[in-house]
């Protein structure tokens, strides 16, 4: 099975994955998380037509930015395009409740899988890391040994997914309610390490596009756990 063939097998394992961990916080007996809409169609489609554009937009413009041609889908940018179609529709639907707390593990665990695919992928998918003489870079085809980034990605989900389960299961309330704001910042902080070891053009200096993207997602997730509401008071109604 070639490397394309196996990313698109990889796409379709994250997508199971993050479908059965959500199902799997289902089953997770008193574990209470806020109720929210999130299962109208509207809120669905909001989700995936801005997560499939901001997919496609980023990952090309960093293409682009690296003197590559062709199009590109960036795991961040749809990260970011999904969380900025989510927002907008909230706003003008006018929902202020949050609606991201079941998805943190979804989200990790979906990242997680899909990094092994990119890995699979080699030189093509354009994910892989600078060179490195460390003994376990690897070869992705033209002889010369390179940082498995996309390997440290998804390790480094699979131990936030690791921690947040843990905390799931102490009935942490505050991992509980801000899980998602967890989820995004740390992807966003550990993705931002992980630029400096790829081969991706700079915008301003030595950072890269997604160094941009990646603080701007530490930074949203930080704002919006400094601001969300005391549910202490109103516990029995706002959780189900």
């Amino acid at each position: 099975m070639d490397g394309t063939l196996l990313h698109v097998v990889f796409d379709l394992v994250a997508w199971i994955a993050a479908g059965l961990s959500l199902l799997w916080l289902k089953q997770l007996t008193g574990v209470q998380f806020p109720s929210s809409t999130t299962r109208t169609l509207n809120y669905i489609a909001a989700l995936v037509f801005g997560a499939g554009i901001g997919a496609v937009l980023f990952g090309t413009a960093n293409l682009w930015l690296s003197n590559q041609i062709g199009v590109a889908r960036s795991v961040e940018g749809g990260i970011a395009g999904g969380i900025i179609a989510i927002e907008l529709y909230k706003r003008l639907a006018g929902i202020r409740e949050r609606t991201g707390a079941r998805f943190a593990l979804p989200l990790a665990v979906g990242v997680a899988a899909g990094r092994v695919g990119c890995y699979f992928a080699g030189l093509d998918d354009f994910t892989y890391g600078t060179p490195t003489s460390l003994p376990w870079g690897h070869d992705f085809g033209d002889g010369i040994p390179r940082h498995p980034v996309q390997l440290y990605e998804s390790a480094a989900m699979l131990l936030f997914a690791a921690v947040y389960v843990a905390c799931l299961r102490r009935r942490n309330r505050f991992v509980i309610e801000n899980g998602f704001y967890l989820a995004v910042g740390f992807y966003g902080v550990q993705r931002f390490a992980w630029e400096f070891i790829k081969p991706y053009g700079g915008v301003i200096g030595p950072l890269t596009l997604f160094h941009i993207l990646s603080a701007l997602l530490a930074a949203y997730a930080i704002a919006m756990i400094a601001t969300a509401p005391d549910r202490g008071a109103v516990h029995d109604r706002a959780f189900a």
